[in-house]
């Protein structure tokens, strides 16, 4: 059974997904940290409840990114995990920081990648006038929004949309994509899941 971290920087609705997949067994892993860069990130009092270890790191208590990234690495090596899931968190990691965990790193951005890397996806999807928007899993790498893509899930944009509704359409396929794409990592297989909100 793999061990998980889980790194927020909100309200962690796809920690929790991620984590009621591994507690029904669907995945096979545990949640080993829930862990948050700000005080305020109302998923840490989830994951509190739940039962599961949380720690926060406020990087606003750093003078530099790299003192920050070298701090989340020594919390990391303490909590020993084998995959390291980005759900919501809201920070650029350093290159040093990536390389040292390359391969057992994934995270979900609300974008068809490589379209729309960084943020305010759903405004510029809409801005941009694509017929599909969606969410993708990947491998975290030191390029923004770059590495291997795992899986990706795709809803239409319709003439009607803003970015809330848009985001709103995304973040159901992303709560259905994460847990698919984690259970496959967590089983070794190199994920390819695809999927539609069509």
């Amino acid at each position: 059974m793999k061990r998980v971290a889980i790194l927020i920087s909100g309200g962690g609705s796809n920690m929790l997904r991620l984590v009621d997949e591994m507690r029904a067994g669907v995945i096979d892993a545990q949640p080993v940290l829930v862990l948050s860069n700000k005080a305020s990130a109302g998923g840490i009092a989830k994951a509190d409840a739940l039962g599961i270890p949380t720690r926060v790191l406020p990087h606003t208590d750093y003078t530099s990114r790299e003192d920050f990234d070298a701090a989340l690495h020594d919390e990391l090596l303490a909590a020993k995990p084998d995959v390291i899931c980005l759900a919501g968190f809201m920070r650029i990691l350093t290159p040093e920081f990536t390389a040292k965990w390359e391969g057992r790193m994934i995270n979900i951005h609300p974008s068809l990648l490589p379209l729309f890397r960084g943020l305010h996806t759903h405004r510029r999807a809409i801005e941009a006038g694509v017929a599909v928007h969606g969410c993708t899993v990947h491998g975290v790498t030191a390029e923004l929004d770059d590495g291997p893509i795992y899986g990706q899930a795709v809803v239409p944009v319709t003439a009607d949309d803003t970015p809330d509704t848009l985001a709103d359409k995304v973040l159901v396929q992303e709560h259905r994509l994460y847990p698919a794409v984690l259970a496959k990592f967590c089983d070794d297989e190199t994920p390819r899941v695809a999927m539609t909100g069509l």
